[in-house]
Parts: C-alpha cells; sequence; structure tokens
C-alpha cells in the first residue's frame, strides 16, 4: 500500500514539473536573472484634467424699468420665445393715468402758446404803429417765447409717460429659452432703485460653454485651439468634445492656489447638455502616435553597476541610467543610448536607435545582486509625474 502511495505522489510531482515546464517554456535553470519592463510601441497624451460648469453661451437677465403689480404672464420655465415676444405684462392703470395728465398738459401749454403768440404778432403790429410802447411789445414777445419752452416741457413729459407706460408691457430682447422665471401672478415689481430681474433667457443652447478652473501650475500648457474631452454624470458612456477658446487673465485665489479661468466652447447641437452640468474636462496639451514607450517603472534604476558588474563602461560611468537603457533581447543585454521624449505621470516616450518588437528594459536583478542596484543618479536625469496631473 505504502509503494502505491509513493508512486501516485512521484507521478503527481512528475506532472506538475511537466505543466511548469510546458507553460514557462524554460526549465527553472533556464530562468532570466534581471527584472524587466515592456517596450511598447503607441501614443503617449500628455493632458490636463479638470472640472467645470456648463453654461449658455449667452445668458439675458431680464428686467423691469417700472414699477407696478404683474396682470399677466405669457412664457414659463423652458419656453422658446422671439425677438419682441411679450412676455408679461404689468398692470397700466396707473402709468396709463400718468400718462392721460401728462396729455392735458401738453394740451393747456399748446393752447397758452397759441393764444401767446397771437399776442406776439398783434403787439409787433401796433408798435410799428406807433400805438405801444417797445417795452410793451418785449413783453408780449417774452411771454411767448416761455410758452414755447412749456410746451417744449410738457411734450417730454408725456413721452417719458408714454414711454413708461410701454413698459408695463415686457418683450424678449433676444431669440432664445426661459431658463428661469422668478416672479408670478398678481406679484408687485418695485423698480425705484434697480431693475429687478424677472426672466433669464439663454439665447441659443445648441452652443454650450464650460467654464472650468486650472491652476497656476498647469495654465501655462493651455492654449488657445486646444482639443478638449469630458463627460458628465448624466450619460456617463459619453464622450463629448469641445475647444479652448479663451485663458482669462483674471486670477483669483481658493485655499492659497492661484486659479485662472478656461473658457471652452461646447457643440450642443443635439441639445444633450443643459445649463448647470459639471463637466469632467481633460484637455489635450500634446500627443505622439506610433512611437516606443515605457511605463514609469522602466526609468526608476538608479545604477547599473550591481545590474552589469562585468561591463566596464558601465563601471567607468560611461553608460549611466540617465542616458542608457539597458535592453533585453532574448539572452543577450545590449546597451542602447537614449533620449527621454513626451512623459506623462505614468509612462514617457523612448527617443532610441535600434529598438525592436520584444525587447525588455531591464530594471533589476531577481538575484541577491539586486538589493545594491538601487544607488546614484536617477534614470533619465528625474523622477516621473509633475503637479500639472499629466498622465
Amino acid at each position: 500500500m505504502w509503494k502505491k502511495i509513493r508512486w501516485i505522489l512521484i507521478v503527481a510531482v512528475g506532472a506538475a514539473l511537466a505543466w511548469l515546464l510546458f507553460f514557462s517554456g524554460k526549465s527553472p535553470s533556464a530562468q532570466s536573472p534581471y527584472k524587466v519592463s515592456r517596450l511598447m510601441r503607441g501614443a503617449v497624451r500628455q493632458i490636463v484634467s479638470a472640472t467645470g460648469e456648463i453654461r449658455p453661451l449667452n445668458t439675458i437677465l431680464v428686467g423691469s424699468q417700472v414699477s407696478g403689480t404683474i396682470s399677466k404672464i405669457y412664457v414659463d420655465y423652458n419656453s422658446v420665445v422671439k425677438k419682441d415676444d411679450i412676455l408679461l405684462t404689468i398692470d397700466p392703470s396707473v402709468l396709463q393715468a400718468t400718462a392721460n395728465e401728462a396729455k392735458a398738459s401738453l394740451d393747456s401749454a399748446k393752447a397758452q402758446l397759441k393764444y401767446d403768440e397771437a399776442e406776439y404778432h398783434r403787439s409787433t403790429e401796433l408798435f410799428k404803429s406807433g400805438f405801444i410802447a417797445r417795452s410793451e411789445m418785449e413783453s408780449s414777445k417774452t411771454r411767448f417765447e416761455t410758452s414755447q419752452q412749456t410746451v417744449n416741457r410738457m411734450q417730454s413729459q408725456y413721452d417719458r409717460a408714454m414711454t413708461n407706460l410701454g413698459y408695463a408691457t415686457i418683450l424678449s430682447p433676444v431669440d432664445g429659452t426661459i431658463i428661469s422665471r422668478k416672479v408670478d401672478a398678481g406679484q408687485t415689481v418695485a423698480a425705484s432703485l434697480q431693475a429687478p430681474d424677472l426672466f433669464e433667457i439663454a439665447e441659443d443652447l445648441s452652443k454650450m460653454r464650460i467654464e472650468t478652473a486650472i491652476t497656476e501650475a498647469d495654465i501655462g500648457m493651455i492654449k488657445n485651439g486646444q482639443s478638449v474631452t469630458f463627460t458628465v454624470d448624466a450619460f456617463p458612456t459619453e464622450t463629448f468634445n469641445g475647444t479652448v477658446n479663451q485663458v482669462r487673465l483674471s486670477p483669483r485665489t481658493a485655499q492659497n492656489v492661484v486659479i485662472y479661468t478656461v473658457i471652452i466652447d461646447v457643440d450642443n447641437s443635439d441639445l444633450k447638455l443643459m445649463p448647470g452640468m459639471t463637466a469632467f474636462v481633460t484637455v489635450l496639451v500634446e500627443e505622439k502616435e506610433d512611437v516606443w514607450k515605457a511605463g514609469t517603472e522602466a526609468f526608476l534604476v538608479r545604477s547599473y553597476k550591481q545590474i552589469l558588474p562585468d561591463n566596464q563602461d558601465i563601471q567607468d560611468g560611461k553608460a549611466t541610467p540617465a542616458d542608457t537603457l539597458l535592453i533585453l533581447r532574448g539572452d543577450k543585454v545590449l546597451l542602447i543610448p537614449y533620449k527621454k521624449g513626451l512623459s506623462t505621470s505614468n509612462e514617457a516616450e523612448i527617443i532610441a536607435d535600434g529598438l525592436e518588437k520584444g525587447d525588455a528594459i531591464i530594471t533589476g536583478r531577481t538575484d541577491a545582486q539586486a538589493q545594491a542596484a538601487r544607488t546614484g543618479a536617477p534614470m533619465g536625469g528625474g523622477g516621473f509625474g509633475s503637479r500639472s496631473g499629466m498622465r
């Protein structure tokens, strides 16, 4: 019985070893002594991320220049209006009474002017005939001129009263959509000091903008015309596009961080986006397609001296992680000069000649020498990442 158990164990161990050899493609003795990082071919994108609020391109607040009680409202939220459409009317009774009073005063002034004009002409003829003194004629002339000025003043008062009467009917100043109504019928409007807001009209909801805040650490990378992608919580599976239109020079400070407002133009022809939505914005600063690249772990090696202790160039300091890559190609280790190109927070472009598909970058050793491999200057002239939030 113990013989059977022993043979079963031997067969099981043999099967396990065969499985490991089959799937690893190498015997345990043939394992590479190096730790490696993948060398890839693809795009590197440098971006700046931020959040912002979606707003209409142009929003107009409609107010009232006259006081009174609102008699009727003709529009509501989301109403589409054209220019000069009636939005609401204010009870015109008081304004009409003021206009009637001004009209009566004007008519009276015109009648007095007509009488004074006739008196002036009659006095002129009598003066020429020598029947009255010059002073009497000049007094008649003064009364006539004063009546003319009174008519002009009464005419201005009447015009103002009629204008105010016209203001009792609030018209839409533009084509657009009512996004806010701030009054109800029967409410009293008091316009003594400033015009109260009645409606908020978005001029064209098919064109929107995003006002996003960019910190001073990133604002130097933002330029007009850059491509923008963003998402909103209302449509989590969709990505929308926009374009940087303006970088405002006026800064503001929030929690000791200087922030600049960036305006992004957005096409909203399908009217999916609504005012007030929060946009999660990604500004594409720079992009390179089809380049050699590697993850940041490939550039964290401090020294090659413990990785390749037999290489004279490395031991003499002629080849360092700042300017040379250790490339594992099959079973061979190659020293290839390189420069770091476009960098993000998790990968970087590699500019080098002689790289091939299937190459890997050596980042350390798997044996005891690995413990001493991280001394000296950082590979690539410095660490990775930046305050800009690039990735």
